[in-house]
């Protein structure tokens, strides 16, 4: 038995005490692996997962590593059936391949013909088989390798998918390091993810997720289509592409609800991949428009259901996933996993703050008490309605002025769920708000006058949470959010993550309603950031406002 600050359980969860001396360097070792649970104040509870391990076999991680980081770290002695569990569960992981054949075109190959009968007896698999070859090669029918591997996945034999890629239409594009040089993880992101052949990337917001796209652009040298989260992402792709690569304006081109502009580099927007007339997607014939030789998915934790059908037709193209965070709130990693691909890089938050990528955070949870009538309204609400009531409450609105006031000389993001809250607040700030229906043009000249600190404070709704560039925004307050998502949370705090010309840290208000199911959700949407190293501090909203008074 050793002092360590882990609690290795059978019940496969991992319990960090994050007040000793060796947490961090715990927390840092067992992420590659492991999905944070719960973190409350002194004990965190991780838990091992099948496709967790999976993700950690695909990056590189191998079952010794992983035990070896639980014996180390380890209170007490590390159960022997879960060792054991650990290395067979990492060991699906291959066991299964996708390979080209000369003469068949694709086959599902195995060492372990066991395996491959067990396979090969599921309903949903065998139709998508033909003929079997010799006992450890079954020939896969023409357009199944994407249905294949997430059928595959769902049983428990996850495939490593060798058959390899077609090159696309060939198109120059270098990187131009003019002023500027790629940082060393950008460059191991890319090449991880080229010498995978397709998967995922996961940097933190702020990190610089474009150039590592750049890079990948610059490794296949061919057409590539850019999937993004909606138009002001796509004209800050096209800027960030223009400034650092050779493409010209004219090799690039925006598909969104304004233009439809087909390139040998096009930058289309999820919502009009997906948007349906009469019933049927009108625009996903782009994916066949061009002999595209790289796709790249934006912020791919918030991919849409039906370009994730559409992957699954695409899989000889080489595919690209940029994000913050693989966890999706409607519980589709596995199809993340089996049609983007495994995750091929992934760096720690406070890694790359402390090489000075990004800015440090400070955050914060403001604890607001509800006055007597307040709380008398929200214990009689239907349960549907509590968490806006919660959430919007007038004396939630007063702290969130106080707040921004306090921080009135600095670069201020009021972020909230709920239009009429931000309409409010606006109003009574006498500062702009920006919303879905704000027009695209008005969004980039709030925008630009927010970067050149002309507008001190902004109101964004959800619009955004994502792919917004606004590199000195020092201080968020966030009022209101999507009940307890934690991907949310982590875009948010994304706002003010990017590193601040004269070294400034940040900071990120929670205005939280204490006893409420706010208070509820504000736990979970913390979990992903204290899986980070990010430590919430809890004030209370009178000290807030007792301030302001002063």
């Amino acid at each position: 038995m050793t002092d360590g600050p882990l609690i290795v359980q059978s019940d496969k969860t991992l319990l960090l005490d994050i007040d000793h001396p060796q947490s961090d360097e715990c927390r840092r070792a067992i992420a590659a692996f492991a999905e944070l649970e719960k973190s409350p104040e002194h004990i965190h509870t991780y838990r091992l997962t099948s496709l967790g391990l999976w993700n950690a076999r695909a990056a590189g991680h191998d079952a010794e590593q992983v035990v070896d980081v639980l014996l180390k770290y380890s209170r007490f002695a590390v159960p022997h059936a879960l060792l054991v569990d650990v290395a067979e569960t990492m060991s699906r992981y291959g066991r299964l391949r996708l390979e080209a054949h000369p003469v068949h075109g694709l086959i599902l190959a195995s060492n372990d013909p066991a395996v491959l009968k067990e396979v090969t007896r599921g309903k949903k698999i065998a139709p998508m088989l033909g003929l079997q070859l010799d006992e450890e090669t079954i020939v896969v029918h023409p357009g199944q390798r994407g249905f294949l591997k997430q059928a595959l996945l769902k049983l428990g034999w996850p495939a490593e998918d060798f058959a390899g890629y077609v090159d696309g239409e060939a198109h120059k594009i270098d990187l131009v390091q003019d002023g500027w040089t790629i940082r060393k993880y950008q460059e191991l992101a890319a090449e991880g993810f080229w010498h995978g052949g397709s998967g995922v990337v996961v940097l933190p917001c702020g990190a610089g997720k474009t150039i590592v796209g750049a890079a990948a652009m610059a490794h296949a040298q061919a057409t590539t289509l850019i999937l993004v989260t909606n138009t002001i992402a796509a004209r800050q792709w096209r800027d960030e592409l223009l400034r650092k690569t050779t493409l010209t304006e004219d090799e690039i081109g925006e598909y969104s609800g304004t233009k439809k502009e087909i390139r040998p580099v096009t930058i289309a927007t999820y919502q009009v991949m997906t948007t349906r007339k009469q019933g049927v997607y009108a625009h996903l014939d782009l994916f066949d428009a061009i002999d595209w030789g790289l796709i790249i998915y934006d912020e791919v934790h918030l991919l849409p259901a039906p370009i994730f059908r559409f992957t699954a037709d695409i899989q000889s193209r080489r595919r690209l996933g940029l994000t913050a965070t693989l966890v999706r709130e409607d519980g589709m990693e596995g199809e993340v996993f089996s049609l983007i691909g495994p995750k091929r890089y992934d760096v720690p938050w406070k890694e790359i703050e402390s090489q000075g990528y990004i800015a440090p955070a400070d955050c914060v949870e403001v604890r607001v008490n509800l006055t007597e009538a307040e709380r008398l309204a929200y214990a009689t609400a239907e349960p549907e309605d509590r968490y806006r009531f919660c959430a919007t409450t007038l004396t939630k609105r007063k702290v969130a002025i106080a707040l921004a006031k306090q921080h009135s000389e600095e670069q201020v993001l009021i972020i909230g769920q709920y239009i009429d809250q931000l309409d409010a607040l606006s109003e009574e700030l006498g500062v702009p708000l920006i919303k879905g229906d704000t027009p695209i043009k008005e969004r980039e000249r709030l925008f630009d006058l927010y970067r050149k600190g002309e507008i001190k404070c902004l109101v964004v709704s959800k619009v955004a949470n994502f792919s917004i560039d606004l590199p000195e925004a020092t201080i968020a307050i966030q009022v209101s959010g999507t009940f307890g998502s934690r991907q949310e949370e982590a875009q948010r705090l994304g706002r003010v993550l990017r590193p601040k010309a004269d070294g400034r840290g940040a900071r990120f208000y929670s205005v939280v309603a204490r006893d409420t199911v706010d208070q509820d959700f504000a736990q979970n949407r913390q979990r992903f950031l204290a899986e980070q190293g990010y430590a919430y501090r809890i004030i209370d909203a009178d000290d807030v406002l007792s301030k302001n008074q002063d």
